[in-house]
């Protein structure tokens, strides 16, 4: 799908560059994530989550490098990537994954779900340093993402609600009265309510992404017929490649989509249901979590449901290091289970 919508915008635009370059892009960045999930394979979860803070300590270091002028690579308006050469690197995709694991390191050395408030507030802290960097980039979508998934280990791992609850609650209010003032977000929320409003700018994207998918109907255009994919729908391959696949493919194509997502969820929470370590429950908890809640915030954008998060389609839209970091969680994954299959064969 990236090589289709790809290459029919280089072909709109009298072949500026190869017809196969995001390919041939995408399928380096595999290659390297499946080397990174044989790694942690091999390496193991347990030294994974051992490393973490050392990681989350790197990673924070990369999120401010982004910010600084001429090592940070801006696009739309934001500084996410940081460039090497052809290629970019994007640092928060993998912070995604190593705040869960941070997370379940300090409950590991702590006293578990009854580590005191002091303790609590200390690991709030940490945690919100790499949110903050991700906020000023500005990439709303991963930072919520984040901030959810550190919210869902709470309840996970069982630690005291009244901890967490009444401040997320306060927090909230805060942060949602604070993002109504903010022309960025006032404009997302805008262009999702009435994208008709504005159709040369941020709702053109959302209103033609409704039509790929609507023109689908059942069984869909056939592959490589879409219309949309013309330059009717821009950038497509990045986070409305599902419009353009619901155009080609149709109802059963989505439906089909879907089915493999929510496979992935149920292979991935019985994992963690089955752990016999704890720490493989709370990781696994938290990765097949990460991936299903993006599958589903990105189906929500690209059918109207939701307003735009700028959060990709795992496994499925352009984006090496999003390709990376996913692949690699799968690798953890398989690690958990294997960790479980070697308990039981004992």
């Amino acid at each position: 799908m990236i090589f289709n919508t790809t290459s029919a915008e280089v072909l709109d635009h009298a072949l500026d560059k190869s017809t196969h370059q995001a390919l041939f892009k995408q399928l380096i960045f595999g290659f390297i994530g499946l080397l990174l999930a044989a790694f942690v394979w091999k390496v193991g979860f347990k030294k994974l989550i051992s490393w973490s803070p050392y990681l989350l300590a790197f990673f924070c270091i990369l999120l401010v490098l982004i910010l600084i002028p001429g090592i940070g690579r801006e696009v739309n308006g934001s500084r996410r990537w940081i460039g090497i050469g052809s290629f970019s690197f994007q640092p928060s995709e993998f912070v995604k994954y190593i705040v869960p694991a941070f997370i379940t390191y300090q409950l590991m050395n702590g006293n578990g779900p009854e580590l005191s408030f002091k303790a609590f507030l200390k690991l709030v802290g940490y945690v919100s340093i790499p949110i903050v960097l991700i906020l000023v980039e500005p990439n709303n979508g991963t930072a919520g993402v984040i901030g959810l998934t550190a919210i869902i280990m709470c309840i996970v791992t069982r630690i005291k609600f009244k901890y967490w609850a009444a401040p997320l609650f306060a927090f909230s209010v805060i942060g949602a009265i604070s993002a109504y003032h903010l022309p960025y977000v006032t404009a997302r929320l805008n262009v999702y309510l009435h994208p008709e409003l504005d159709l040369k700018g941020k709702g053109h994207q959302p209103y033609q992404a409704k039509i790929a998918a609507g023109s689908g109907e059942l069984f869909g255009r056939g592959p490589g017929s879409s219309f949309q994919k013309l330059s009717y729908l821009p950038e497509a391959q990045n986070d409305y490649i599902a419009a353009i696949y619901a155009e080609e493919f149709g109802f059963i194509g989505v439906a089909s989509l879907i089915l493999f997502y929510m496979m992935i969820g149920y292979i991935g929470f019985s994992i963690a249901v089955h752990s016999p370590d704890r720490n493989g429950f709370y990781y696994a908890s938290a990765i097949t979590f990460l991936i299903c809640f993006q599958a589903f915030m990105n189906l929500g954008v690209v059918s109207g449901l939701l307003p735009s998060t700028g959060l990709n389609l795992p496994f499925f839209s352009q984006g090496g290091t999003s390709l990376m970091a996913n692949i690699m969680g799968l690798g953890l994954l398989l690690d958990i289970s294997q960790d479980q299959r070697e308990l039981q064969s004992v």
